[in-house]
């Protein structure tokens, strides 16, 4: 993976304030609808590959749009400030120009692409206790979402299955207000 690509991206990143202002969620949750999606209100928590009722509920939570496929049911989530940023996110680049997959991973192949991306979507570092950003009224119950060093958000399946060629959900070229950067086809 070019390491270059990233350091120019984040560079590109610092110096462009396309972020969700606090005064936009809801003009980002109705963008999210208008396009077809659906919010999903997600809360962190530690522990979701044991029983539900050990689940840690965590501090916090975020805001996702989820895109379902009508044709095949796949669905792809992003974080509403990523979907309706205007200026470039590290989320967006690499679903607009994915990396190929690199080698050498061992288990679940979308945490080690977050990973190669330079992001996490692990709850507590490598373990096997679990963890995730669960959703009320999503078929995704537990969410691996990919958060790249810009607090960017995107998730870790459909940023894989995008590096190998297949669109999950919806084409997020499509509904992101960030168009894309110049060397990226529609």
């Amino acid at each position: 993976m070019k390491h270059s690509f990233w350091i120019a991206a984040g560079a590109v990143f610092l110096c462009a304030a396309g972020t969700v202002r606090a005064a936009e969620p809801d003009a980002a949750a109705a963008y999210c609808q208008q396009t077809g999606g659906e919010v999903i209100d997600r809360a962190p928590f530690y522990g979701t590959n044991g029983r539900p009722s050990t689940w840690l509920r965590l501090a916090g939570s975020r805001k996702f749009c989820q895109y379902t496929s009508k044709t095949d049911g796949s669905r792809i989530h992003i974080l509403l400030e990523t979907l309706y940023a205007t200026a470039p996110t590290l989320a967006a680049l690499a679903y607009y120009t994915p990396p190929p997959l690199g080698t050498g991973c061992v288990g679940n192949p979308a945490s080690c692409y977050c990973s190669q991306l330079g992001g996490s979507d692990l709850f507590g570092g490598i373990n096997a206790a679990g963890g995730g950003w669960v959703g009320q009224g999503s078929k995704d119950t537990v969410l691996e979402a990919c958060i790249l060093p810009d607090m960017s958000s995107i998730d870790s399946w459909g940023l894989t299955y995008k590096s190998n060629g297949i669109i999950r959900g919806i084409d997020l070229t499509t509904v992101m207000r960030y168009a894309g950067p110049p060397a990226a086809t529609h």
